[in-house]
Formats: C-alpha cells, structure tokens, sequence
C-alpha cells in the first residue's frame, strides 16, 4: 500500500508540476505587464481599505487567513532542507518563484470573487465554484469542480491536520517537556473554540495571531542579523553565485538548487495551488481585483519576509549543512544532525545558548495552529460545495459537523502517533489540487484578465478606490451571479 501511494505521489510531485507553477507564473506575470511591481503601493493600500459585513470578513482578515495556510512548518523545515539539499543559492529561486507566483495568486483570488456566493449567511468561494461557473455550467464543469472539492477536502480535512499537530506535539515535548496526550486535548480545545466560530471567527483570530506570530520571528532574524551584520554582503553574494552555479563549491549541484528552491518556494508560497483563494472568495470587497491585489501580496509575506527570515538565520550563523550528489556532504557545519528545525534551532541559540529549541517550539506552535485554522475553512468550503451539488439544498450543517469533528480527530491522532503514510497522502492531495486548478486558472485566465484591466481603468480614471464597482454584464462575464444581484439591490437603493 505504502509503495503504490509513494508512486502516485512521485507522479504527482514531478518536474512537470513545477514546470507548470513556474509557467503559470510567467504568464500572469506577461498578461499584468508585472503587476507585482507597478502595484505594490496599490497592494498595501487596499490591505486596510477594505470592510466587514455580516456575510463577509475584512481583506485584512481574508489576507491573514490565506497566511495562516501559507506560513506554516515549511517556513522553518521547508527552507532549511532546500538549503540542506541545494545549498545557499537555493533560496534566490525560492525569491524567483515568489516574484512570479504573485501574478498567479491574484488570478486564482480575483476569479474567486467573481463567482463567489452568499451561502447560510457566508461568502463562499475558491476553485470549485469558478471552475464551474467559468467554464459554462456544463456538465463536465459540475464534475471537474467536484473533484477539486474532493480532493481538497480530503487533503486539508484528513490528512495535513495530523502532520501539523503532530509537528506542535514534537517540537513542544522536546522543549518543554510535555506529553503528546496533554498536547492534543489543549490542542483539540483550542481549536474547536475556533473552528465552531466559522469564518468570522477564524478571521479574527488570524488578525491577531498571524501578524504577531510573523512580526516576532522576522524580528528575531533581523536581530540575528544585526549581530553578524559584518557577514551580509558575503552572505547574499554567496546566494546569488550559488544559484547560478558560480560558487564553485556548489557549481555541481545547480541542477538540485534551481529545482529545490523552486519546489519548496511552489510548496511554501502556494500561490496557484488553490488554497488561498477560499479566503479570497470570503473578503467584502466592492471590486474583485482588490482582493487579488491583497492576495497577491500575501506570496511576498510568506517567501519573501518568513521564508527570507529563516534563510538568512540559517546562513549567517553557518547552522548548516548541504548534500552534495550521491550523498556525500559538501558543508557539514552540523555533524549528524538532522535536515529541518534543528538548523533554526542552533541559528537561534548561536544568539542566546539554550534559547533556540524553546523559541522554535514556540514558532512551530503559532505557525502549524494557524495553518489547521486555514486547513479546516478551506475544508468547510469545499464540503459546502459538495452537500450542495449532492442534496441540491442550501444546507450544509450536517456535513460541516461532521467535517469538524473528522479534523479535530486527525488532530488529535496526529499528536500522538507519527504520520508518514499521512504526509504522502497529504501531498497527494495538494499536488491534485494544484493540477486542477492551475488549468483551470490558465482556461478562465481572460476572464481574470478583464476584471485587472477594469479595475486598472477606473483608478487611472480618477474613480475614488471606494467607489470601483464591478459590473461583470458590462465586461462580458457570465455567472457572476453575486455580483449581478449585487448592483441590481444597489440601483434599487438609489431610486
């Protein structure tokens, strides 16, 4: 069984998918005329710009759920194993794949809003829904939008809970040590205070933890850095001569830093995976390109701030190690230690002995919580979706329940027990989910493109940002219901 389903993954997980993020990227990136550049300043803006209502949360809000799924264990383990297996120069493709994934991020997002829907009293949204709506409301699109929704249920509803949890419940043990038992139950409490709450509720818990969770340890870094300020320039030199294999150290292995950086900024940022557009679809926004804008930057934060965080510990404080062809070791500065949070660890106690392993523990908790936050709404959503073409009702309480108590038990599961089989099924599911939903992004990518360029046109028309509205009749766009209702009940106001 265990060998069928690392084939599988194998598939999955080939260079062709990364090949596919990559170009999606570069696509996006053309038909935006580099909209991740001209538009950073309009990107921070509407940051704080948007509103909440009852049916829908903040862009804020929305930003910071679609961070707690991005910002996760792999902003610590991810980058020290892209260093580990591609050395110092792995981290610029890391930074390459960021640039470029913001321009599918703000694709997979605005297409979100657009056929987006007001669901018990929520927005709902993500890929699912625009699959379907998008390509016509045929037959073949109902089936293609429930398949994503399985695949995705299953891998954020199933599988990665008990990754994440179990990742907490080592990392707290080790520190502090405290039994894996006690570790879940706090843990299952904590989050079905939250995850009963439904989207509002997890919203506002993101505001308030993912800013302080990202603010304190890219504060540590930067601290770290100021320390061995002296080693900067050195240090981003070796990066950039070791991505193209200039360094001469590493210049026999560019073929794994290329595709490690590459593969774990893909895996780490997400962008086009289809998991941050649920959050998207969730924003109350006037325009549906606002919240592609808002998304897009959430890429930055995630690869280019935390992922950048960790980077620069890692390589300053020479907390590593990097695995030359065939296994032999090119740089071992850590004798025996294992790839992952041991290398953050040491960068960390390098600054404060002692310190490292606690700080880490209590990073991985933030982060990995967090991510279960986001796992469980993505789930939500796409279980809506399900109940809904299967029942053909608008109620989805039943299965939602069912959803929360699935998830707070792979939780707890994983706390206690290791979850290898777990993460190879996990990835499956990721890697499925980003399959579907990078063509489907690249088939709907002029529709996403027209919401850019009329967005674009009435702010360079002097429209006040607040009063960009979006008509999709006028555009050519069709069901785009929400929006749609949406103008007819302002124009009635009007009269």
């Amino acid at each position: 069984m265990e060998g069928i389903v690392n084939a599988v993954n194998n598939v999955i997980w080939s260079n062709w998918l990364v090949y596919l993020c990559l170009g999606a990227g570069i696509y996006f990136s053309f038909r935006t005329r580099f909209s991740q550049v001209r538009n950073i300043k309009e990107m921070v803006t509407l940051l704080f710009k948007g509103e909440k209502s009852a049916e829908g949360i903040s862009s804020f809000q929305a930003l910071c759920t679609a961070l707690a799924g991005r910002i996760g264990t792999g902003n610590i383990a991810g980058v020290a194993t892209a260093i580990a297996m591609g050395g110092p120069g792995a981290l610029f493709w890391m930074w390459a794949i960021a640039f470029l994934g913001a321009g599918s991020a703000f694709a997979e997002s605005a297409l979100a809003q657009i056929y987006k829907e007001e669901h018990d009293g929520q927005y709902r949204g993500g890929p699912a829904y625009y699959i379907e709506k998008g390509f016509g409301n045929t037959t073949f699109s109902k089936w293609y939008g429930i398949l994503f929704a399985v695949a995705t249920v299953l891998a954020t509803g199933l599988f990665l809970p008990g990754v994440q949890s179990n990742s907490i419940a080592v990392a707290v043990k080790n520190a502090f040590n405290i039994s894996p038992q006690i570790i879940a139950i706090v843990l299952v409490i904590l989050l079905a205070l939250i995850i009963f709450g439904g989207i509002k509720r997890i919203g506002s818990a993101a505001e308030l933890i993912v800013p302080f969770m990202g603010g304190l340890y890219i504060l540590m870094s930067l601290v770290i850095i100021a320390v061995n300020i002296g080693q900067l320039p050195d240090i981003i030199a070796l990066i950039f001569k070791s991505a193209f294999g200039a360094e001469q150290a590493f210049a026999g292995i560019i073929g794994s830093t290329i595709a490690w950086g590459v593969k774990r900024g893909v895996y780490s940022n997400e962008a086009g995976q289809g998991t941050g557009p649920q959050a998207a679809a969730a924003a109350e926004v006037t325009h549906p390109a606002k919240q592609g804008l808002v998304q897009a930057f959430s890429v930055y934060v995630d690869t280019l701030f935390v992922c950048s965080a960790t980077g620069f510990m890692i390589l300053m404080t020479g907390s590593y190690n990097v695995m030359g062809e065939g296994g032999a070791m090119i740089v071992e500065n850590l004798p025996g230690a294992e790839i992952g949070p041991i290398y953050t660890q040491t960068a960390v106690s390098s600054l404060i002995p002692g310190f490292g392993e606690a700080f880490v523990a209590i990073a991985l908790f933030f982060f990995a919580f967090t991510t279960l936050m986001a796992y469980y709404y993505i789930a939500e959503v796409n279980v809506t979706y399900i109940c809904k073409k299967i029942t053909g009702g608008s109620s989805s309480k039943l299965g939602i329940n069912l959803l929360r108590i699935v998830l707070l038990g792979a939780v707890a599961f994983g706390c206690v027990k290791t979850a290898a089989l777990a993460w190879t099924l996990g990835d499956i599911g990721v890697g499925s989910m980003a399959w579907l939903n990078i063509v489907a992004i690249l088939g709907l990518s002029n529709i996403a493109m027209k919401c850019f360029k009329d967005y674009e046109s009435q702010l360079k028309s002097g429209v006040p940002r607040e009063e960009i509205y979006f008509d999709p009749e006028k555009l050519g766009i069709k069901n785009a219901d929400f929006w749609i209702e949406r103008n007819k009940r302002i124009v009635k106001n009007i009269k």
